[in-house]
């Protein structure tokens, strides 16, 4: 009996830059790879709403059926495309430890994905284990290499830290594009101003809780909220953490605290 593993399937073989290539003929004139770079630079213009085989192929200059000799349809072009935004992560430096190596990991992802909003409305399936996201898994694997934990269980860290990853990332790039949005509409300024040239105040200020407090004194009774005014009339401002963070540092510490007491607790206090 054979031993040998099965053959990936077509789309993981052009994930990974192996599709079988005819014998004979002339080197194709487009290719995968040119595909996926059209289709990243549509979505980084326009969004991910904007992108189809048709657009991309007036982007390459090309019939739209021309692609399908390259890439299998729209699904496939996806799962290529979230492994081409993986590749904008950078390495890691080496030798942090499995804290700051984690926080740096969970960080820098946060951040890409705040620059890149449209990755959100990619659909989860297509993640695919392709080349530049393992490279990144593999990162989070060194981080942990020093922690005598077995492979499932840092596993099962790494995809949680993942979760943290798109929960605030989806915050964060939803708070902005409300902001974004409201700004437009408010201004009147031409659809095509891109949004870094709106006026950074007014982004801010149009958050949609960037008027918390005036809803707390100017709406909001203590009768209807005890326990809300309550806590609020305790909070001293100028008691401030000697070390302030952004919120992003403050929920990624948090996580890393937890998985820091389960550490202990799992290894018997065997992590640094």
């Amino acid at each position: 009996m054979s031993t040998d593993p099965p053959t990936p399937d077509l789309t993981v073989q052009r994930l990974w830059g192996q599709q079988p290539r005819p014998r004979r003929g002339p080197k194709p004139a487009l290719s995968a790879e040119q595909i996926v770079e059209a289709a990243f630079e549509i979505a980084e213009a326009d969004g991910l709403d904007a992108l189809s085989m048709a657009r991309v192929a007036e982007t390459v200059g090309c019939s739209p059926m021309a692609l399908y000799r390259h890439v299998a349809g729209k699904d496939e072009l996806l799962v290529l495309l979230t492994d081409r935004v993986a590749a904008l992560l950078p390495p890691l430096p080496a030798g942090l430890g499995w804290r700051a190596g984690l926080e740096l990991w969970t960080r820098l992802q946060i951040e890409l994905v705040v620059a890149h909003p449209w990755y959100l409305d990619l659909p989860l399936a297509t993640a695919f284990p392709g080349p530049n996201r393992l490279r990144w898994f593999d990162h989070a694997l060194e981080a942990l290499s020093d922690v005598p934990l077995p492979f499932d269980e840092k596993l099962a860290l790494i995809g949680l830290l993942a979760q943290h990853v798109l929960g605030e990332a989806q915050v964060q790039a939803d708070t902005r594009r409300a902001a974004v949005e409201r700004v437009r509409r408010t201004s009147g300024v031409a659809p095509d101003v891109p949004d870094t040239e709106l006026d950074p105040d007014a982004v801010d200020r149009a958050n949609p809780y960037y008027d918390f407090e005036t809803v707390l004194t100017r709406l909001a009774t203590p009768d209807q909220y005890p326990h809300l005014f309550a806590t609020a009339a305790a909070w001293d401002p100028d008691a401030a953490p000697p070390d302030p963070v952004d919120d992003a540092a403050f929920g990624i510490g948090i996580v890393l605290d937890g998985i820091e007491v389960y550490l202990r607790r799992r290894t018997g206090d065997a992590v640094g």
